[in-house]
Protein backbone atom coordinates (compact mmCIF):
# COMPACT_ATOMS: atom_id res chain seq x y z
CA UNK A 1 0.00 0.00 0.00
CA UNK A 2 1.38 3.38 -0.92
CA UNK A 3 1.68 6.19 1.48
CA UNK A 4 -0.38 9.26 0.58
CA UNK A 5 1.74 12.17 -0.54
CA UNK A 6 0.72 15.27 1.98
CA UNK A 7 -0.71 18.08 0.53
CA UNK A 8 0.64 20.13 3.13
CA UNK A 9 2.94 22.98 2.79
CA UNK A 10 4.63 24.73 5.40
CA UNK A 11 3.89 28.66 5.29
CA UNK A 12 7.28 29.31 3.96
CA UNK A 13 6.33 27.24 1.03
CA UNK A 14 3.04 28.77 0.73
CA UNK A 15 4.80 32.31 0.26
CA UNK A 16 7.27 30.69 -1.91
CA UNK A 17 4.78 29.37 -4.82
CA UNK A 18 2.44 32.94 -4.26
CA UNK A 19 4.82 35.36 -3.44
CA UNK A 20 8.22 34.33 -4.73
CA UNK A 21 11.49 33.83 -2.70
CA UNK A 22 13.14 36.04 -0.46
CA UNK A 23 14.15 38.94 -1.97
CA UNK A 24 11.39 39.51 -4.81
CA UNK A 25 9.92 42.35 -5.41
CA UNK A 26 6.24 40.67 -4.44
CA UNK A 27 7.49 38.94 -1.69
CA UNK A 28 8.98 42.34 0.19
CA UNK A 29 5.72 44.02 -0.50
CA UNK A 30 3.86 40.83 0.97
CA UNK A 31 6.31 40.80 3.95
CA UNK A 32 6.32 44.90 5.05
CA UNK A 33 2.42 44.25 4.49
CA UNK A 34 2.74 41.67 7.30
CA UNK A 35 4.90 43.39 9.68
CA UNK A 36 2.34 46.67 9.30
CA UNK A 37 -0.16 43.97 10.18
CA UNK A 38 1.17 42.76 12.82
CA UNK A 39 1.91 46.18 14.79
CA UNK A 40 -1.46 47.53 14.44
CA UNK A 41 -3.08 43.58 15.98
CA UNK A 42 -0.02 43.91 18.82
CA UNK A 43 -1.36 47.52 20.34
CA UNK A 44 -4.86 46.27 19.90
CA UNK A 45 -4.35 43.14 21.85
CA UNK A 46 -2.27 45.24 24.31
CA UNK A 47 -5.26 47.93 24.38
CA UNK A 48 -7.89 44.71 25.30
CA UNK A 49 -5.59 43.39 27.43
CA UNK A 50 -6.07 46.91 29.69
CA UNK A 51 -9.26 47.28 29.80
CA UNK A 52 -9.38 50.31 27.35
CA UNK A 53 -11.49 51.63 24.60
CA UNK A 54 -9.97 52.97 21.07
CA UNK A 55 -11.39 56.35 22.84
CA UNK A 56 -9.44 56.06 25.94
CA UNK A 57 -5.94 55.30 24.65
CA UNK A 58 -6.65 58.46 21.91
CA UNK A 59 -7.21 60.60 24.47
CA UNK A 60 -3.85 59.29 26.65
CA UNK A 61 -1.82 59.94 23.92
CA UNK A 62 -2.94 62.73 22.21
CA UNK A 63 -4.72 61.70 19.39
CA UNK A 64 -8.36 60.60 17.66
CA UNK A 65 -9.87 57.36 18.29
CA UNK A 66 -10.47 57.40 14.24
CA UNK A 67 -6.36 57.09 14.38
CA UNK A 68 -5.93 54.53 16.39
CA UNK A 69 -8.76 52.23 14.72
CA UNK A 70 -6.91 52.70 11.42
CA UNK A 71 -3.47 51.74 12.48
CA UNK A 72 -5.30 48.53 14.46
CA UNK A 73 -7.33 48.11 11.38
CA UNK A 74 -3.85 48.28 9.11
CA UNK A 75 -5.51 51.08 7.31
CA UNK A 76 -2.61 53.97 8.46
CA UNK A 77 1.23 53.16 9.44
CA UNK A 78 2.04 54.15 12.58
CA UNK A 79 5.04 56.80 12.78
CA UNK A 80 7.85 55.69 15.25
CA UNK A 81 7.44 58.59 17.16
CA UNK A 82 3.80 57.87 17.68
CA UNK A 83 4.08 54.46 18.34
CA UNK A 84 6.55 55.35 20.90
CA UNK A 85 3.41 57.70 22.82
CA UNK A 86 0.87 54.77 22.01
CA UNK A 87 3.18 52.14 23.85
CA UNK A 88 4.63 54.30 26.55
CA UNK A 89 1.83 56.52 27.46
CA UNK A 90 -1.12 54.58 26.58
CA UNK A 91 -0.28 51.10 27.29
CA UNK A 92 2.50 52.14 29.87
CA UNK A 93 5.10 49.73 28.33
CA UNK A 94 8.42 50.61 26.92
CA UNK A 95 8.72 50.27 23.11
CA UNK A 96 12.03 48.52 22.13
CA UNK A 97 13.38 48.09 18.58
CA UNK A 98 15.77 45.55 16.96
CA UNK A 99 17.68 45.10 13.75
CA UNK A 100 17.94 41.19 12.53
CA UNK A 101 20.14 40.46 9.28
Amino acid sequence: MKAKKSKIKTLEQFKEKHYGKRGSKKRDLLEAGYESFKIGALIQDARLEQGLTQEELADKVGTSKSYISKIENNIKEVRISTLQRIIELGLGGRLQLSIKF
